[in-house]
């Protein structure tokens, strides 16, 4: 799915066993809190990406999970294996040492193994919050290194020495800037409750196994985020943690993961809700698609696992009207179905995404909106939330993404609830607003 057009930025990838400060560093060097930190070993599970520049040089930077092995911790070697593939694939590697304590052997060990990919690698020893810690950390001169970076990348000690030498050891091209005509990503938040195929789903579209996919709830604590290209369209994919009541979170790097893919929603661009076709929808389904429309954001629902669905038991039509008997807040929003596992109508994600989008992006005159007010007026007058009828004088458009309208009446009053849902409805029918939220605000003039 990757376009030929796209200019491959160069990876420098953060890595090192749990709990050396890896995402704390990672979020610094961006100069943003893109990375959960948590004081418990193992937040990170999935690699984290993000453009960054330092010195004029423009690259990826990944954070990645610990190199660990853990008897507690049943995804360890799969968290690993990911660290490992990021590494096999990085420009530069960063290689970060705690230097609270001293050198491990199995540090050593791994980093032996990494001088072996012939990769540039700087060895980074963080924690150092003082002058005499540095001296007391020359262990980390038996890997051999001439350069040993001591930094403390929670207060930026010595960070801009380490951002120089990144910028220096980046390849040739790395400044060349991004095209200026050439449209940013449109951000597609993948959210749903824990275990409706979320990572599988993602790992599809960017047609490698990116993301660690388990039937442990809670696999997915930090948000992941990875820029894929569909016909010379970019997209960028947010696979979040599973939102389930934190009352039932007993891990508190999952509860700092959950806290995360709710702040993801309003941040995207496009939100597309997973439901299971195994039991949908499901109370948490339904808190879920709250969140995801009162953030105002355009809406795609999926469907996943469609695969063990036999359409000759129940029909599409009957699926939408279950869901839909729920969930009818949100029946603005297209329906979906998929297979993450076999990749059936994965790809129409992307192109349902884009066209909600710019559902929500529509601007309409307020020609066309009074005479279409005028219309409605004339089939069904608008009722109040006091049961009582009312004149609208005219309407115009304020904004968009929700595209928002501005009602002017005698005196400032609201709909009846049944009544703002026909009136919104006829307004989706006309002008093709589906997908995205309408907001109307009735106004005195």
């Amino acid at each position: 799915m990757n376009s030929d057009r796209m200019k491959k930025l160069p990876q420098v990838v953060i890595l090192g066993f749990p709990n050396a400060g890896k995402s704390t560093l990672f979020n610094k060097l961006l100069g943003e809190r893109k990375a959960l930190v948590h004081s418990l070993p193992g937040m990170t599970r999935d690699r984290v990406v993000s453009p960054c520049t330092l010195r004029g040089k423009r690259f990826e930077l990944v954070d990645t999970g610990g190199f660990f092995d853990s008897q507690t911790d049943r995804l360890s070697s799969e968290v690993k294996a990911k660290a490992w593939e990021a590494a096999k694939t990085a420009d530069l590697l960063l290689y970060l040492l705690d230097g609270k304590r001293d050198l491990l052997p199995a540090e050593e060990e791994l980093f032996l193994s990494l001088k072996k990919l012939g990769k540039p690698v700087l060895v980074v020893v963080n924690k150092i919050d003082a002058e005499s810690q540095r001296f007391a950390a020359a262990d980390y001169y038996r890997l051999g290194e001439d350069t040993i970076f001591f930094i403390s990348a929670e207060h930026r000690i010595n960070l801009d020495e380490l951002e120089e030498a990144i910028a220096d050891a980046l390849p040739s091209g790395a400044e060349a800037e991004p095209d200026a005509g050439e449209p940013r990503p449109l951000k597609i938040a993948i959210v749903g409750r824990i275990n409706v195929g979320k990572s599988s789903l993602a790992n599809r579209l960017c047609g490698e196994e990116r993301f660690i996919v388990s039937e442990i709830p809670g696999t997915t604590r930090d948000s992941s985020d990875v820029l894929i290209w569909k016909e010379n369209r970019s997209y960028l994919l947010i696979d979040t943690a599973g939102i389930r009541k934190l009352a039932r979170v007993s891990d508190e790097r999952e509860s700092a993961g959950v806290i995360k893919a709710k702040k993801n929603i309003p941040q995207a661009d496009v939100i597309c809700l997973v439901l299971d076709a195994k039991e949908f929808p499901t109370r948490q389904d339904t808190a879920v698609a709250r969140l995801a429309r009162d953030s105002g954001k355009p809406l795609v629902l999926v469907l996943n696992k469609w695969d063990i669905v036999r359409e000759s038991e129940v029909s599409l039509a009957q699926v939408r009207d279950i869901i839909f008997q729920r969930l009818d807040f949100i029946s603005y929003a297209p329906l979906l179905t998929v297979s993450a596992l076999t990749g059936k109508r994965v790809t129409q994600i992307l192109d349902l995404a884009e066209k909600v989008y710019q559902n929500g992006l529509k601007r309409i005159g307020t020609s066309p909106l009074n005479k279409f007010l005028e219309s409605v007026q004339k089939t069904n007058p608008p009722l109040s939330d006091t049961r009582k009828r009312f004149k609208i004088k005219y309407m115009t458009q304020k904004g968009v993404l929700p595209p928002t309208f501005v009602l002017f009446t005698g005196s400032a009053t609201a709909f009846a609830p049944a009544y703002e849902k026909y009136f919104t409805q006829r307004m989706r029918e006309k002008f093709g607003l589906w997908g995205t939220p309408v907001k109307l605000i009735l106004r005195s003039s």
